[in-house]
């Protein structure tokens, strides 16, 4: 995170259209495990008419209406998908055990190995009725009023069939339920906010089906209201009530569900406005000038996620040349590569898009866009350590104070924002995960509004006449040191070995990481930090290396910086001494790198 005295933001103006009317249907329950796209084809200046059926397939595969219910001003009420006739016990803990940080993650689709389902659909209506219930608490609305809440989702193959369980579970709490397809989880926050009658913003509630990068059979739920996205304690108390909720089902009750679905359920296009929005900051940085991308060559690689959007809705429209974009399509199997901007083989992709293009600029996005990284002319990756360092020299002339933090974008945001309240003024919170969230933009983790803050430098260059390209980014950071040797080492748990003595791997965990610090003081040349927040962290040899615990996975991840490999090896080795004696610690990994 980054801290500075006297910066001045610019804020993005609103832009508000009129309402692109999108029209929802009554789900297959054919189709519910098969790849689908967006949930249907808008259509902005009428409504198909009333055929009775059921899904077709256009040919550019999304799914076109042809039931309707009841229409009111112009927007669609539409049925969603029938609940299962068999609910199986779940426990409380069962629940707890989704939690991911401040989000909720679990297995949406059957058929790997060692992963049976967790994500089901009445878990997921018990979820919904629990947000609906927790917001209800903290908004105390009059009775005369109801509740908002908007949903959207990434790519993902279950997607269609949360997306309809979560509808199902708010309409059954009594809130009124706004489905927005394919969407993008800042778009989905930045939802509490926007003020539109016609776009039935803002909303008190916003729910992203979303599990970021992770393989295809997994999903997941990230929560917001206008004060941001929810907490750890928020969604532990989610997940308790869900449990409590969950014990109560009847089939009768999900029968209801699926009535009150039926009349409460609407479908605007919003990512109208989220692009607007963006669109309208990058022309205000420019001097207000309506093309001010005018001649340069931009690819984005989506990675089949839900960032397709930003080639034709915002680079287009800025005058971008984007011919050369790739795996803008949404597909959930992510068939060319894992979208995340941390990837090798992502990052490869976007660099060869760029270099085969001659383009001035390649941007990739993970899979719900609240990731971001770039590629410049040369093929050079503006990502991770790089991309931090870029933004404080372009947004902060070099002059911030770095404020190293625990790993966690909420964790990152809630302590910019809680240096904010004590009077240390701070406006970037961001990760080398590719995670950023400027004040100014409402501390939003916004892998396209990153992105943006870069087109803003080209499209003002370009405007003062300074040419270049990309190289007007590229030279903000060049001579900066940067090192030799950056690696990020797993180091598994085996939980079945009897060195756990019928412990948890968290326990084992903490004791590889105790025992690691106490061999780090009595070694001369190596020296901890001082302040740390996680895990063991300690430099050396002209570099440093961090150990530290996953949240959830059996897992240590080790990561090395040094200034060259020989340096490398010595932290590596040092790291070795200390654990080898831990049986139970896949140690492969290390070994290969120290080459023991």
């Amino acid at each position: 995170m980054v801290q500075l005295s006297n910066f001045h933001a610019a804020v993005s103006g609103k832009v508000v259209q009129h309402v692109l009317v999108a029209h929802c249907c009554q789900q297959d329950r054919k189709l519910s495990t098969q790849y689908r796209k967006d949930c249907c084809i808008p259509y902005r200046h009428k409504l198909l008419p009333y055929i009775r059926g059921k899904l077709a397939w256009t040919d550019i595969s999304t799914m076109q209406l042809r039931t309707f219910s009841k229409f009111n001003r112009g927007i669609v009420y539409c049925n969603a998908a029938p609940s299962a006739t068999i609910i199986p016990s779940v426990d409380k803990g069962a629940f707890l055990k989704l939690q991911n940080g401040s989000d909720i993650r679990g297995v949406a689709v059957d058929g790997v190995e060692g992963e049976p389902v967790t994500l089901t659909e009445p878990v997921t209506e018990a979820i919904a009725a629990a947000f609906a219930a927790w917001l209800l608490d903290r908004k105390k609305p009059d009775p005369s009023k109801r509740l908002k809440v908007s949903i959207g989702h990434d790519s993902r193959i279950s997607a269609q069939k949360l997306q309809d369980a979560v509808s199902r579970g708010l309409a059954s709490a009594g809130v009124d339920v706004i489905q927005y397809g394919l969407a993008s989880t800042p778009a989905m926050f930045n939802s509490t906010l926007t003020k539109s009658e016609d776009f039935l913003c803002p909303v008190d509630g916003s729910i992203m089906i979303t599990a970021s990068h992770l393989p295809y059979n997994r999903n997941g739920f990230k929560f917001f209201t206008d004060a941001g996205g929810l907490g750890k304690v928020d969604i532990k108390d989610i997940l308790e009530r869900a449990a409590d909720i969950y014990k109560n089902f009847t089939d009768e009750g999900l029968r209801e569900a699926e009535r009150k679905a039926a009349q409460s359920v609407k479908r605007v296009d919003y990512m109208t406005v989220y692009t607007s929005d963006l669109v309208a900051a990058v022309r205000k940085a420019a001097g207000n000038i309506e093309r001010p991308l005018e001649g340069f060559h931009i690819v984005v690689d989506a990675g089949n996620g839900a960032g397709g959007f930003f080639a034709g809705k915002v680079l287009e429209p800025l005058g971008a040349i984007t011919s050369g974009s790739q795996f803008l399509e949404p597909d959930g199997l992510f068939p060319n590569h894992i979208p995340n901007p941390e990837d090798k083989e992502a990052m490869r992709a976007i660099t060869w898009a760029v270099l085969d293009n001659k383009a001035d600029l390649g941007i990739i996005f993970d899979t719900d866009v609240d990731r971001s990284a770039a590629v410049d002319s040369s093929g050079r990756e503006l990502n991770r350590n790089r991309l931090i360092a870029l933004y404080v020299c372009y947004c902060f002339r070099g002059s911030g104070r770095h404020h190293r933090f625990k790993r966690g974008y909420k964790n990152v945001i809630d302590e910019a924002i809680r240096l904010n309240s004590v009077g240390e003024e701070s406006h970037l919170a961001i990760e080398t995960s590719g995670h950023g969230a400027f004040k100014e933009n409402h501390w939003l983790d916004d892998g396209a509004y990153l992105m943006v803050k870069l087109l803003n430098k080209l499209a003002s260059a370009k405007a003062s006449g300074v040419g270049g390209g990309s190289k007007v980014l590229t030279d903000l950071v060049d001579g900066l040191e940067e090192p030799g040797v950056a690696v990020e080492l797993r180091l598994k748990i085996d939980q079945n070995d009897a060195d756990l003595k019928g412990g948890s791997f968290r326990e084992y965990g903490e004791a590889v990481l105790q025992h690691l610090a106490n061999s780090v003081n009595s070694d001369p040349k190596l020296q901890k930090a001082p302040v740390n927040y996680e895990g063991v962290r300690v430099s050396g040899y002209g570099g440093w290396f961090l150990l530290r615990l996953s949240l959830h996975d059996p897992v240590l991840p080790l990561n090395i910086e040094a200034p060259s490999n020989e340096d490398a090896v010595k932290l590596g080795l040092a790291v070795l001494a200390a654990v080898n004696e831990f049986k139970a610690l896949d140690t492969s990994a290390l070994n290969k790198f120290v080459q023991v």
